[in-house]
């Protein structure tokens, strides 16, 4: 809190989000404005709405600490950028970003708000350090519903692999070091994606569907059927990276892409599941050559943008916000980003500095949680109440 606290040009609002992330960070079955405000001890919950909605602070400014602290903290040369998105279900139609739509946390299309995020993927760790709202078209074509929810003047359409696009820049723009960036079907297709990557000379290991088009010597063909060409000695045994029951292990195959005349290394990566045959393609660059199990690391670590979700909805109170307008969600979103950043760092410090004894699982981001909670009470107690969140 410390880090951030030139942000908020008056002590009132540092204290007070100081106060709502330790909010966030709590045990409270369910987190908003009202319950929150009870447990800092006020009466109403005007204080924290002010905070979300009229209080003057840049949630930007906020997000760009957030990213620095989590690479700072977790700095890796080799590290993954992941993009992905996850959807709230939400009621009525005022809620920006409210839309019927298909959103993956139902698994269905479903009245709800959909957001992109970038998730900082190193060997120590991995939290989200960015995140864009996405606003369908049913929004950005109606200017009254775009003033009435506070969205800025000017705010057109972009698809979800655009705001990704948007958010890797920033990230490289401001120096945070990545290797790689990975992702799911949806921008694993988007062009502009890949050549904004591969201008950068950025490594991607992005999914693709089985009926993308693979350019090779004789043609372009589909991905499934240039799965039919590979011999039976081509595909690999490796592991994807350790999972909650132990390492993944698929088997993989590589097709080098000869088609595209243009500088770097471009590979089709496929993945076999040893039980049940199923496939799953990637489509691969890198500056360099690079061998097949770094290759297969980086589309592994995909999922820790799942991880990051499902820790930050339920530890951090990412989904649980009650907003409607524009700034309001940017600032709901970005104080958990915070809280969560919080967690993924103290608990890969723990982990390096003290790993749990032979025998022992490692410390999770719940259990630092549980201090955390602890900690702030205790420094209440002893009326330690102006101190910031590391002192406690």
């Amino acid at each position: 809190m410390g880090r951030g606290a030139d942000r908020f040009t008056r002590v009132e609002p540092r204290r007070r989000v100081r106060a709502f992330v330790l909010g966030l960070l709590s045990d409270l079955p369910r987190k908003n404005c009202w319950t929150i405000a009870e447990r800092a001890g006020d009466v109403r919950p005007y204080g924290m709405q002010h905070l979300l909605h009229r209080a003057v602070w840049d949630a930007g400014q906020v997000r760009d600490d957030v990213r620095e602290f989590v690479v700072e903290h977790l700095h890796d040369e080799e590290a993954v950028l992941v993009v992905d998105e996850t959807g709230d279900v939400k009621k009525g139609t005022a809620t920006v970003g409210v839309q019927r739509q298909y959103t993956g946390t139902a698994g269905r299309i479903e009245n709800s708000q959909v957001a992109v995020y970038l998730t900082y993927s190193a060997r120590g760790g991995h939290a989200a350090i960015d995140r864009e709202l996405y606003l369908p078209a049913s929004w950005t074509t109606d200017p009254e519903r775009c003033r009435a929810a506070g969205i800025p003047e000017g705010t057109d359409f972009a698809t979800k692999p655009a705001l990704a696009t948007k958010m890797i820049a920033r990230a490289l723009d401001a120096g945070v070091p990545a290797a790689w960036v990975a992702g799911d079907e949806v921008y694993g297709a988007n062009p502009y994606l890949r050549a904004e990557l591969e201008e950068r000379q950025v490594g991607y290991v992005l999914a693709v569907a089985c009926h993308h088009r693979v350019a090779t010597g004789p043609g372009n063909f589909r991905a499934d059927a240039l799965t039919t060409r590979i011999p039976k000695s081509a595909w690999q045994k490796i592991s994807a990276g350790a999972g909650a029951k132990g390492q993944r292990f698929y088997d993989w195959a590589l097709l080098e892409m000869t088609g595209e005349n243009r500088p770097g290394h471009r590979h089709l990566l496929i993945r076999r599941n040893r039980t049940t045959g199923e496939l799953a393609y990637y489509r691969c660059y890198s500056a360099h050559l690079v061998p097949l199990a770094t290759l297969v690391k980086v589309a592994g670590r995909r999922w820790t943008v799942e991880e990051t979700f499902q820790s930050s909805k339920g530890l951090a109170g990412l989904d649980e916000h009650q907003v409607r307008r524009w700034d309001s969600w940017h600032r709901w979103v970005t104080l958990a980003m915070l809280a969560h950043a919080f967690l993924a760092v103290a608990t890969a410090t723990e982990r390096a500095h003290r790993p749990a004894p032979p025998g022992l699982a490692p410390l999770t981001r719940k259990y630092v949680q549980v201090g955390a909670v602890w900690g702030s009470m205790a420094c209440s107690a002893a009326g330690g109440g102006g101190r910031r969140v590391g002192d406690a």
